[in-house]
């Protein structure tokens, strides 16, 4: 459905993905210990966990069960209250039989995800799985979901007012203004639907790019900037690097100096840094669907990949956003630091 370029033609267009240490901590990565808990954030700090690619449909869950029970666990210990879960897209696999109504919003989102531990706000956005019918198109399904909840008109979890949105987080004394964007971009040949799958049509690629340009340019009072889709523009997995996303975003990235693109799509975890570039890469897809091999180690393209189950928890301050990717355990495996300033520090690197 995507069209990507490979490692070797983008770095070859793009002086500024050499893959550099220069920035604080990486030059050392090597000597740093394991680490299995979480650096204090202080009680300033807002907390955020996300997750890609989790509504699998195995039977089962079993994926997805695993990295929810982790979560729920991980909360608990470590005694914060998320104040909002991001949902990085491929919300569902498969058939959502009864659209609005189905019985799986029970099972792998409400009950997956009790409001008991995540009393907060999900915002939501849609990844390619999310763009089939099975036969009614789940993408409608969603944005009714987000309408209505589980039992009626009333308010829900589910957050996700559009295909596309922008919101400040949190809502008093906002700390990040977030940019929900639609990655589904049209097929190669221009058309938006082959078979089952459909994608964004040309006039609403060329109308969110428009609305995207016209929200960079507006003033900003927040310390952060952060942007998500589900498709990464740069990933070391198996889909790569996206050309589409790579000319249409990432120049715009680079003018209003966006600090982090959350990304899924490829059922791993990843943290990408490039030299010159104002934007962290990170990607956190392990939410539940099958994993998948790397194409590039982390050596080569890093400073972090893992194929494994996992999601991913965001603290921010007026000083600094960490951070951390965490195993279905509830395990630390990678963590680091950035400052309104564009300063990426890493914390850990498990051995």
């Amino acid at each position: 459905m995507d069209t990507f370029v490979s490692h070797s033609a983008a770095i070859s267009r793009r002086r500024f993905l050499r893959q550099s240490f220069a920035f604080s901590a990486l030059a050392t990565l090597g000597s740093l210990p394991a680490w299995a808990g979480p650096a204090p954030s202080g009680p300033e700090a807002v907390e955020l966990l996300m997750i890609g690619d989790w509504g699998y449909d195995d039977e089962g869950h079993t994926g997805q069960s695993g990295v929810a029970a982790g979560m729920r666990r991980y909360v608990q210990q470590q005694a914060f209250r998320p104040e909002a879960l991001l949902l990085l897209g491929d919300n569902w696999y498969g058939e959502l039989a009864g659209g609005a109504h189905s019985a799986r919003w029970g099972t792998q989102f409400e009950e997956m995800y009790p409001s008991s531990v995540f009393d907060c706000p999900a915002y939501v956005i849609l990844g390619n799985h999310d763009y089939q019918k099975w036969p009614e198109s789940k993408v409608e399904s969603e944005l009714e979901y987000a309408r209505i909840g589980r039992n009626g008109p009333k308010q829900t979890r589910w957050t996700m007012p559009a295909r596309w949105y922008r919101f400040e987080f949190p809502a008093k004394n906002p700390l990040i203004t977030f940019i929900a964007l639609d990655s589904n971009m049209p097929f190669k040949d221009g058309t938006s639907e082959r078979g089952k799958d459909f994608t964004l049509m040309p006039a609403q690629q060329a109308e969110q790019l428009a609305w995207l340009k016209d929200q960079l340019k507006l003033p900003r009072t927040t310390p952060f900037l952060v942007v998500m889709g589900h498709h990464p523009v740069y990933s070391d997995g198996p889909h790569g690097d996206h050309a589409v996303l790579i000319r249409d975003w990432d120049p715009l990235f680079q003018k209003y100096g966006v600090h982090l693109y959350l990304a899924g799509h490829d059922h791993d975890l990843q943290h990408l840094e490039f030299e010159g570039h104002p934007t962290t890469h990170f990607l956190s897809g392990g939410g539940g669907a099958d994993l998948y091999n790397l194409k590039i180690e982390p050596s080569v393209r890093g400073p972090y990949a893992q194929k494994v189950y996992g999601f991913s928890h965001l603290s921010v301050t007026s000083k600094e956003m960490t951070l951390r990717h965490l195993n279905s355990e509830g395990r630390v495996l990678h963590a680091f630091t950035k400052s309104p300033e564009g300063k990426v520090e890493v914390l850990t690197r498990i051995a």
